[in-house]
């Protein structure tokens, strides 16, 4: 079966119906309703990280710098905590820690014969000669079997390239061009999918990387070619998988850039964005290192360059609980923290969380080796993390075979998370909760864990290679405490609590 993203919906427990709940525009100004108290007081909803002021959010889309301001434009349903009635929602940035919502860029055609009348799905924004453009997947009705390139358990769609620019310097309000850019897959090819354009300037011309697969084979990257954005030659898959070697059959979501001299290729398939590390010549991109980027709850990944020409990375963090929670929680989806890439001495990719959110540090503990064992004991005796919200930096040795374990439990002992590291034959195993990831580096290496924890969200990433990102469903009854135990050494431990971006855990909401 080809994966799509309402597979992975399926399979993650989340929107397999769309019922239209009362419509909470983002574009809304008004005296906060009920739903808006709810969700003000829902204790698993993230206080730091981006998302909408309610309802469905999925994909990162466009995300750029313009003028001043980091724009993030992503997948959103305005009619409901469900996946359906794909729009692209905006928020706009100065620092990309606190967000303004903006109202909804661009909605589905209301005209049934409109390329994009089913739903407006991912894609990129770029600056043409200045510009801002939009080259996004649109979707539509078949006139025939021959038109479909989507097909899954409920649908059978037809999915064009559509442009969209604009003249507003807020980038609030944008013009659709009349006909798609790219109507059809390349003739005679029998491909999985046909979406999530992503377009860069290479010389005097434009190059697109377009998701698909080669039906009976493996995923593949489709290369186009433009001198204008309006007219596209397909030219050769930029990266095709082999078959029964590389994960999925659809690859969803292309990126494409270069980085540290090498450049990198990230696609999204079978629930994982995985990414490759490569040379780029003659059009065609030869991998030498590969690996996941987030082995947990991330998909549809994204990245942007920002103010500095530094490329950040931007994840969807779904939902791991059943439809019918989230549905009548009336929220669904977080934007994870934007993530500074690089290329590590070993060749692979290598993320941090940027330093901007360090500004929303406050009420410190810390601990250094050298102050002593029972500095470490007194530090850990003083944590308390209230409302789910904390930044945790740990750096620590393995000694043996056996689990080194970070607690997070409430006063009362009750469990919250646990997130352990383990070397075993010269393999390292970062595991947090139920989810284990290989981790790199093995012997006297430290390990770093950075974690930060956001009412449901827990992002850890550790020695900058391997991340891992958890849904935590559970609501303490007590503030949280911080433990270790197994055989290690612990080197250092900082613990921060965090500002909320909003006064009422809304995130910039316009609910209020």
């Amino acid at each position: 079966m080809t994966f799509t993203r309402r597979r992975f919906l399926q399979l993650s427990g989340a929107a397999t119906a769309i019922p239209l709940l009362r419509n909470v525009s983002l574009a809304e100004r008004k005296e906060p309703s009920a739903l808006c108290q709810k969700l003000a007081a829902d204790p698993l909803r993230p206080q730091y990280h981006l998302l909408p002021a309610s309802n469905w959010m999925n994909d990162p889309n466009g995300p750029i710098y313009f003028r001043g301001r980091y724009h993030m434009f992503y997948q959103y349903n305005p009619k409901g905590a469900v996946w359906g009635n794909m729009n692209w929602a905006h928020s706009s940035s100065s620092d990309m820690v606190y967000w303004r919502h903006e109202p909804i860029a661009i909605s589905p055609s209301p005209s049934p014969k409109g390329f994009d009348s089913l739903g407006v799905f991912s894609g990129s924004a770029i600056l043409d000669r200045g510009l801002p453009t939009m080259i996004y997947t649109g979707v539509m009705p078949p006139a025939s079997d021959a038109e479909i390139t989507l097909r899954d358990d409920q649908h059978q769609w037809r999915e064009v390239q559509c442009l969209a620019v604009s003249h507003d310097p807020d980038l609030r309000t944008w013009e659709k061009v009349a006909e798609p850019a790219i109507a059809a897959p390349p003739e005679g090819m029998e491909i999985t999918g046909f979406r999530d354009p992503s377009a860069w300037r290479e010389g005097n011309s434009w190059l697109l990387a377009l998701g698909s697969g080669i039906r009976g084979k493996a995923g593949a990257i489709l290369l186009y070619e433009s001198s204008d954005l309006r007219h596209w030659t397909y030219l050769h898959p930029l990266f095709e998988g082999v078959p029964k070697k590389d994960v999925g059959d659809m690859w969803e979501c292309p990126d494409f850039f270069p980085l540290d001299g090498k450049h990198v290729l990230l696609v999204s398939t079978e629930g994982k964005v995985h990414w490759r590390v490569g040379t780029y010549k003659d059009r065609r991109f030869s991998p030498e290192k590969e690996g996941v980027a987030d082995w947990g709850a991330f998909y549809a990944a994204k990245s942007m360059v920002n103010e500095d020409d530094e490329r950040i990375l931007w994840g969807w963090i779904p939902e791991k609980r059943p439809e019918a929670e989230h549905n009548a929680a009336g929220w669904a989806g977080v934007m994870s923290l934007p993530r500074l890439l690089s290329i590590n001495s070993d060749g692979e990719l290598q993320m941090e969380v940027v330093p901007a959110l360090r500004k929303l540090r406050h009420g410190h503990t810390g601990f250094k080796s050298q102050d002593g064992p029972d500095a470490l004991r007194k530090a850990l005796d003083s944590i308390r993390i209230e409302d789910l919200s904390a930044e945790i930096s740990a750096e620590f040795h393995l000694k043996t075979d056996q689990p080194f374990t970070l607690h997070l439990r409430s006063e009362d002992g009750e469990r919250f998370a646990a997130i352990s590291c383990v070397e075993n034959s010269g393999k390292r195993l970062l595991k947090v909760n139920d989810v284990a990831a290989p981790l790199h580096g093995s012997g006297a290496l430290p390990i770093r864990l950075e974690v930060f924890l956001d009412g449901s969200v827990l992002e850890v990433i550790a020695s900058g290679t391997t991340a891992l990102t958890a849904r935590v469903y559970t609501v303490p009854k007590w503030p949280l405490q911080v433990s270790f135990d197994g055989d290690g050494q612990v080197d250092s431990l900082d613990v921060w609590r965090m500002h909320s971006i909003s006064k009422d855990r809304l995130t910039g909401s316009l609910c209020g």
